[in-house]
């Protein structure tokens, strides 16, 4: 039932604030379109935190970036003129198509501290969507389908699962799921999608009799039916969909082609990407 279970690897982006990387992993580069999966935090801060913290301006190719939080506030700012601020329970599902920049700043935290906690994901776009044009969409709450029936309850950030639909526009088939289980509540994995994958956020679940801890992320075997039991209170990240074919991931740049992220590469390098219109001030070098 459990193919792989993978650790999440920490590291300080700036300012002591700590990501956890799951995807990509040498061993599961993905899992249907997901090709990358951070958590973000958990982290509690005291007001004042160094911009050292902020995510500069820096470009995308090929992908959708998914920003979900559970705890905190990030400002969004982009190349298509977008402003926005997330919130826990909302989604910043941006499309990088052809060509996009953005950053996220933390400026709620710097202004005020307190918590931060979240998710980050990116979502590799089918070849024919690869060179779409950039866009961005933020959505709230309501907009994302909610359920709870014994012990668990539930959000379907994106695509489709369980029955529902999520308002989030997506390029390809594919679902993304946020459970709270209370200890000894069962949720069942949609068995209609040929990849899936549970992430343990916090506690402690069972997949198949098999215990995956927090900061655990399982891929389970295709077309078996599966459930997710807590054996203490937990939160988890159901992801899955079809595979969109391999991927090609360098830096911030995701492709079928690896010509084309040649040419991102030269295109950032020499200043032929626009910046965000309300944040072009600095940006993140090319490493």
């Amino acid at each position: 039932m459990i193919e792989i279970v993978i650790d999440q690897r920490r590291r300080d982006i700036g300012g002591g604030f700590e990501v956890g990387r799951v995807l990509p992993f040498a061993r599961r580069r993905m899992v249907g379109p997901f090709v990358f999966f951070d958590q973000m935090g958990p982290a509690d801060f005291a007001p004042g935190v160094p911009r050292s913290m902020d995510v500069r301006p820096h470009p995308h190719i090929g992908l959708s970036t998914v920003t979900y939080l559970f705890e905190g506030e990030i400002m969004h700012r982009d190349s298509v003129g977008s402003e926005e601020a997330i919130r826990p329970g909302e989604v910043n599902w941006m499309t990088a198509g052809r060509g996009i920049t953005h950053s996220e700043r933390f400026e709620k935290a710097r202004a005020e501290g307190g918590p931060l906690h979240g998710i980050q994901a990116w979502v590799a776009l089918p070849r024919e969507d690869e060179e779409t044009d950039p866009g961005f969409f933020h959505y709230d709450q309501e907009a994302l389908p909610t359920f709870a029936e014994g012990g668990v309850r539930g959000r379907l950030i994106a695509g489709e699962a369980l029955g529902l639909r999520s308002a989030v526009k997506t390029n390809s088939p594919l679902f993304y799921i946020h459970w709270t289980l209370d200890a000894g509540a069962t949720a069942a994995l949609p068995t209609d999608h040929a990849e899936r994958a549970v992430y343990v956020v916090s506690g402690e679940v069972e997949v198949g009799g098999q215990a995956v801890q927090a900061g655990q992320m399982a891929v389970l075997t295709p077309g078996v039916a599966a459930t997710v039991t807590a054996t203490r209170p937990a939160v988890v990240m159901a992801i899955g969909g079809a595979p969109v074919g391999e991927r090609f991931i360098e830096w911030n740049f995701v492709s079928s082609s690896k010509e084309r992220i040649e040419q991102a590469k030269a295109d950032w390098r020499a200043g032929r990407m626009k910046l965000p219109d309300l944040d072009d001030q600095e940006f993140i070098p090319l490493p």
